[in-house]
């Protein structure tokens, strides 16, 4: 009976210490996130980013996923922490079949305030492995991590190539823009060479009235990032006469 005493209470300790390290990190409950989200306006900002196979090649002596997330160090501590910021990540996941490898994206993070420290422990979590299913996971960023909130939605793109996954993210925000205008979409296109993929991207990014950005070293990727945070702290000019 004594032995059943200690075991359990070994696991409760255990316990409490597992949720003592999870609340450090700010773990996502959706019944909170439910009651706070709605009751600020103001902008929501999504990070995107390219967790594909060919983030492993080298660059400068880097991996190129090493660059990405290194820069990401060094822009969330930038960001207000009175901005609400959330990370989804795509390619991450090989999967058995190409339709699974088409639809490997998850929120790693959902959009909240002072979320920064989290989005950068998130990143953590997750390995290049698979495909650049941008399309899909525009698709499941708009459709699901925006609900519920009012207001404008900036969305940072990165990818170092264009979609792999029969589908066109181009054609994809043309028709949204019909039905939305709340979604904006910055895309920074790192070490991208292909004309068509570029094009593409481009397009994704300009027919949401966001900024498209062509980095092709570690220093370009870090001013698109920049760009695109400070972007977000835009106010609208006001012409005044003296």
């Amino acid at each position: 009976m004594k032995r059943i005493l200690i075991i359990f209470a070994a696991f409760l300790i255990l316990s409490a210490g597992i949720s003592v390290q999870s609340s450090q990190y700010g773990v996502y409950k959706p019944e909170t996130y439910k009651q706070n989200f709605n009751s600020e306006s103001g902008e929501r900002i999504l990070f995107i980013l390219d967790f594909s196979n060919s983030m492993t090649e080298t660059l400068d002596g880097a991996r190129k996923i090493d660059h990405m997330l290194h820069t990401m160090q060094e822009i969330l501590p930038k960001i207000n922490p009175d901005a609400w910021v959330g990370l989804r990540v795509y390619g991450h996941k090989m999967g058995f079949t190409p339709m699974e490898a088409c639809r490997a994206t998850t929120l790693l993070s959902p959009i909240m305030k002072n979320n920064s420290e989290h989005v950068n422990f998130a990143l953590g979590k997750a390995k290049p492995r698979g495909m650049t299913p941008i399309t899909y996971t525009l698709k499941q960023a708009i459709k699901y991590d925006f609900m519920g909130f009012k207001g404008k939605k900036h969305i940072i793109l990165m990818t170092d190539g264009g979609e792999n996954c029969d589908e066109s993210p181009c054609t994809f925000v043309m028709n949204l823009i019909k039905i939305r205008k709340d979604v904006s979409i910055d895309v920074i296109a790192f070490n991208v060479n292909d004309a068509d993929d570029l094009e593409q991207l481009k397009c994704t990014a300009l027919v949401t009235s966001g900024k498209f950005y062509n980095a092709r070293t570690a220093a370009e990727l870090l001013n698109g990032f920049n760009n695109s945070i400070e972007g977000s702290k835009r106010v609208e000019a006001k012409i005044i006469s003296h």
